[in-house]
């Protein structure tokens, strides 16, 4: 399994290392041992995490309710919960990396 990728009861925790302020949204690699993802939102009223979450509901084909901001929501180290087993999400995210 992947670093940035744990299991839990309700489903995976991505754990991403955000770039707000990017020229465009996407995911961009590996930063450390989390997933990099760069966010066009800036940094200011929650913008970028709710950009984050849309960005993974559009990419995953899931609802925005299934995804869930549980840690860093003032830092760039964040930790999403998605309500797919790993399994799944590593194939969704397979062809993105």
């Amino acid at each position: 399994m992947k670093s940035w990728l744990k299991n839990h009861a309700k489903g995976s925790i991505l754990e991403l290392y955000i770039q707000p302020g990017a020229s465009r949204t996407e995911i961009s690699g590996i930063h450390g041992d989390r997933l990099k993802v760069k966010i066009k939102a800036p940094p200011r009223d929650g913008e970028a995490n709710e950009a984050l979450i849309e960005f993974f509901s559009e990419i995953l084909k899931i609802s925005k309710s299934k995804i869930f901001l549980i840690r860093g929501e003032s830092s760039r180290q964040k930790d999403i919960l998605v309500e797919l087993n790993s399994h799944e999400l590593t194939i969704l995210l397979q062809e993105l990396l």
